[in-house]
Parts: structure tokens; sequence; C-alpha cells
């Protein structure tokens, strides 16, 4: 995989559907994320 760290990206839907997966693996490629949400909890979840 190639290397990202000092990126940030901006991932809409983040706490649903695809979105998780891919947090995930932008994350492991050392991506700093930035993951908006209207419901507190679930963003919450999202970036347990």
């Amino acid at each position: 995989m190639n290397d990202l760290a000092g990126t940030t990206m901006l991932i809409t839907g983040a706490s649903s559907g695809i979105g998780p997966a891919t947090a995930t693996a932008l994350a492991q490629r050392g991506t700093e994320l930035v993951l908006p949400a209207r419901d507190p909890a679930r963003g919450a979840a999202a970036v347990a």
C-alpha cells in the first residue's frame, strides 16, 4: 500500500455504509482524517 502520511482527508458518511471501512483503510496508511457527523453518538463510534 502507498504511504499517505502527511495527508489529511475529509470523509463524509464515515459512520455508516462503506465509510467506516474507507476511514479504517486510510488511517492504516497514515492519513489524518476529518470525520464530520450529524449524530454525535455515531460520530464517536466511528472514531473508536
